[in-house]
């Protein structure tokens, strides 16, 4: 179903991309459309991941940088039936995390400083639970060629303002038609990937919280990434708008707008569903991992330190105080 749904999308975003190319350039631009986002599909299955980490500002962290979250997402992923993701972070006191890969085989995880500082060790571990639940519903490569794809049509529309519309191309609408893609292709776009989107950060709150076995470990993790990413600034975000769809929460500032257009679910709608999960039993304890016998994440208190690092918006990084060492 998944694959499905994959293969829906990347037809659907195609097929909007060669719009835009036939109202810039007729029959020749719809070609020359098709021939380029379908390269652009071939690069984003590969090559997605490594460009979405480079354009957030995340850095591979090591083992032993960060050995309390490295065993928090093992036991984890060992309880998703997933392989050991690569772990990044990104250096910014909002605190946030998102998952890319073309596969849980080819997967990441990022978390931000901020995420570290600011969250217990359960919160945390509940937040990694919500991405590998993103990870084991394949969800990651969709939203990834989404964004790429999505970024890619709102940048051939402003190439359309510049150099379609005029007598002597091949545009069969004109200005008129010019004025209308620029501003109706990036919309559409990103009606694309709100739905998307939105739709699936429910369904992986209720995978992850079944994987940790706590939906209120969740629940409080995202109430508290709500009202500090409200005051804090992610830059690496706000420079590529187009992947924050991605992020647990909405990683822009002053991006509360309506229904609509929200990148995410609203953070209330998602608490009162984890908390009628946690009422009816939905989160489970998850079975104890083979090797360690752990059933829970980590235990409260656990701290880690990630030395050396700042963050970028100004505050301090992962080594500063707070139950993360």
């Amino acid at each position: 179903m998944n694959a499905l749904r994959t293969t829906i999308l990347l037809a659907g975003m195609t097929a909007l991309f060669m719009g835009v190319g036939y109202l810039i350039g007729g029959e020749g631009g719809m070609l020359i459309a098709l021939v380029v986002a379908a390269g652009m599909n071939v690069f984003a299955y590969w090559n997605s991941d490594k460009m979405v980490l480079s354009m957030q500002g995340a850095t591979e962290i090591s083992e032993t940088r960060a050995p309390q979250l490295y065993t928090i997402t093992r036991d984890l992923a060992a309880n998703a039936g997933l392989p050991m993701p690569k772990l990044y972070v990104i250096e910014t006191e909002q605190p946030n995390a998102f998952a890319t890969g073309r596969n849980p085989q080819n997967s990441a995880v990022a978390v931000t400083t901020g995420l570290l500082r600011h969250l217990t060790p359960d919160e945390v571990g509940a937040v990694i639970a919500h991405e590998l639940a993103h990870i084991r519903n394949r969800d990651t490569l969709t939203m990834t060629v989404t964004a790429t794809l999505a970024g890619a049509i709102s940048m051939l529309a402003q190439f359309g303002l510049f150099f379609g519309g005029g007598r002597d191309n091949n545009n069969p609408m004109g200005a008129i038609g010019t004025i209308a893609m620029v501003i109706l292709a990036p919309i559409a776009a990103m009606l694309v990937q709100m739905a998307v989107s939105r739709t699936r950060e429910y369904e992986a709150d209720k995978d992850g919280a079944a994987i940790c076995g706590d939906p209120m470990a969740l629940a409080s993790a995202l109430e508290k990434i709500s009202a500090i990413g409200s005051r804090t600034v992610n830059m690496a975000a706000e420079r590529a708008p187009a992947m924050a769809h991605m992020y647990i929460a909405n990683p822009l500032s002053g991006a509360r707008m309506d229904n609509l257009f929200a990148t995410h679910p609203n953070v209330e709608n998602r608490i009162a569903a984890l908390a009628q999960m946690a009422r009816t039993g939905g989160g489970r304890p998850p079975r104890p991992h083979p090797r360690t016998g752990a059933a829970r994440p980590a235990p409260q208190g656990q701290s880690w330190r990630t030395p050396g690092t700042r963050s970028r918006d100004g505050g301090p990084g992962g080594s500063s105080s707070g139950p993360w060492g």
